[in-house]
């Protein structure tokens, strides 16, 4: 099973500083068949002014994976970590037994990013938060984990979920091939316009699959893309 969903049918929010699109169910914008899609729980697409951004509020028992695509985010936290993630890097944050951070747009700049939420399969787990970069170069005609709460994936960021986060870029005419097994997975073209296996889908839709045991990604434009694959919720 592989459905696109449009950009344009995402849930949405328009705080004027922060204009948002949700492919779950989030905050105000509640559709009982979009509630995640494994253990993945929450994926918006933010827009956030210059000078803006959310101030403190806690977290509890939750995988954050932020990617950001344009522009930079900064991070502070009552744990005393600071910390800035340009577009190229991500940071994940383990919200555990639990966490009060903010984050800012302290950018010239309209920034945007990927917010990514994964039910943890370890509960109460020590607060965390990193930021790391991952050169362009070495995602350049497939995806890699970049994040992950499996064994297999050396190098990627780890997360206490059984799932994993993927990114990397097509040139027009590209294609890429993923085994998925049969698990569920969820991806998003950043820009560019792909097929995955055969269905289309432009920048920022949203693509859902499950039962499939691989798909061919084939980018129609160029095309940077991040998906998640993750295990049942638990």
């Amino acid at each position: 099973m592989i459905e696109n969903r449009s950009f344009e049918k995402l849930g949405r929010a328009d705080h004027g500083w922060l204009k948002a699109r949700f492919h779950f169910s989030f905050a105000d914008y509640m559709d009982p068949r979009r509630m995640g899609w494994g253990a993945l729980r929450v994926w918006n697409n933010d827009r956030i002014a210059p000078g803006s951004g959310f101030p403190p509020h806690p977290h509890r028992d939750m995988e954050i994976v932020t990617y950001v695509m344009r522009g930079a985010i900064s991070h502070e936290d009552h744990l005393g970590n600071r910390g800035r993630t340009e577009a190229g890097q991500i940071q994940v944050m383990s919200a555990g037994t639990g966490i009060m951070h903010a984050e800012y747009n302290r950018e010239p700049e309209e920034t945007e990013l990927f917010q990514i939420w994964l039910l943890p399969n370890q509960l109460r787990v020590k607060p965390r938060w990193e930021t790391v970069t991952f050169p362009a170069a070495d995602r350049a005609g497939r995806l890699v984990p970049l994040a992950s709460g499996r064994a297999e994936h050396t190098g990627a960021i780890p997360l206490y979920a059984d799932g994993a986060l993927f990114a990397g870029t097509l040139t027009a005419g590209q294609s890429a091939t993923l085994r998925l097994d049969g698990r569920p997975a969820y991806l998003v073209p950043a820009r560019g316009a792909i097929t995955v296996n055969g269905v289309a889908a432009q920048a920022r839709d949203g693509v859902a699959i499950d039962g499939e045991a691989e798909v061919v990604l084939a980018a129609t434009a160029d095309a940077e893309i991040v998906m998640v694959q993750a295990g049942a919720a638990r």
